[in-house]
């Protein structure tokens, strides 16, 4: 299980003194504990990349913010912090794959319009292999392909 390597990954990275990834990793293994806590809900694989996931997306954010300021100090801590936590995030697909299954989902769903989205969105959801699709790149591609 994920979440079982990562606390076996913070009692190593603290045996090797290595403060950096101790905090990155306790800050995530946190945040993963709120989040079953708050929801009601088992820590399980689902939830741990889902965390992990909104932590990346948190720390790209912050790190837009920190360029506007002129603050590279910061940008480089979290840039760390982000090689740290991707470690445990699946393989984003690639976009020729990617491509392949918006286009296998669209002609599943019949879509012709935009209004369609929902529905080819629905289907990527469902697929085998949802953890690893970039659902940003995924909308915009199906919005390319689409009628207004």
């Amino acid at each position: 299980m994920l979440y079982e390597q990562l606390r076996s990954d913070i009692i190593a990275a603290a045996k090797a003194r290595d403060m950096k990834k101790v905090t990155a990793l306790r800050t995530i293994d946190g945040a993963i504990q709120k989040v079953a806590i708050d929801d009601n809900k088992e820590i399980d694989d689902a939830l741990v990349i889902s965390s992990l996931k909104k932590a990346v997306k948190d720390l790209k954010g912050a790190n837009e913010q920190f360029a506007k300021g002129g603050r590279q100090d910061l940008i480089d801590n979290n840039l760390e912090e982000m090689k740290i936590l991707e470690v445990y995030l699946p393989r984003e697909m690639d976009a020729t794959t990617l491509e392949s299954l918006v286009d296998s989902a669209i002609a599943e769903t019949q879509a012709k319009a935009k209004k369609d989205m929902g529905r080819i969105m629905g289907v990527l959801k469902k697929h085998p292999d949802a953890e690893s699709i970039n659902f940003g790149q995924a909308n915009k591609l199906i919005q390319s392909k689409l009628l207004a």
